[in-house]
């Protein structure tokens, strides 16, 4: 299995890797600073299993530099791991097509389950982004709300898309949600059913209707 890391802060690469390294037989790990790295290992440094990567390091062309990086290995779980807990980086990741979002506060046994999670088909939100999906007026997540409904139903509502096999992209669209609040959503609906991705989710609930 291999491991792509970037991040700027050397000593931080060699903290996860020290976490990382006992989880698995044969870990290979890469290494880079700067965001100019990443997207060069990525396209030359062949197929990677796992890319972690933090925001802002140098040369970080914003949110779309996620998109970037997914193209260029596509179908790999991308996880970024951030020291910012602000909601609105953590939605503009999962926006961007990250599949789970984990703050450096965060402690090592959490990182290491969010990972197992990611790994598994599922999607990691920081439990302070699932407390605010349930708790604040969706006038309060963006331009692309309207009204003041609270946001309680909404996992109800993304989950019956889910169950009619649609898309996030669909199921934003058609819940006027970004994709990443669809997926801090699904987040909330998983762990209400104790799951791990869409696909189980949809056979609990499917279980629950006959």
């Amino acid at each position: 299995m291999k491991i792509l890391i970037g991040d700027h802060h050397q000593l931080f690469r060699a903290g996860l890797r020290h976490l990382l390294e006992p989880l698995k037989q044969g870990l290979a790990f890469g290494e880079v600073g700067t965001f100019d790295e990443l997207v060069d290992q990525c396209r030359n440094g062949g197929r990677y299993d796992l890319i972690l990567m933090d925001l802002r390091m140098p040369g970080w062309p914003g949110f779309a530099g996620i998109r970037a990086v997914r193209a260029l290995q596509p179908d790999v779980p991308l996880v970024v791991v951030s020291a910012s807990e602000d909601l609105g980086d953590i939605r503009q990741a999962l926006d961007h097509g990250a599949d789970g979002y984990i703050p450096k506060s965060s402690s090592s046994a959490i990182l290491r389950g969010a990972l197992d999670l990611v790994l598994c088909g599922g999607v990691y939100v920081p439990p302070m982004a699932l407390e605010v999906s349930r708790e604040q007026p969706e006038r309060h997540w963006g331009p692309e709300h309207r009204g003041t409904r609270r946001l309680i139903p909404r996992p109800r509502e993304v989950l019956t898309a889910l169950c009619a096999g649609k898309p996030n992209k669909q199921i934003a669209y058609e819940l006027g949600l970004s994709e990443g609040t669809v997926k801090i959503h699904m987040t909330a609906v998983f762990k209400s059913f104790g799951v791990r991705n869409r696909t189980q989710a949809v056979i609990v609930a499917q279980g629950r209707a006959s």
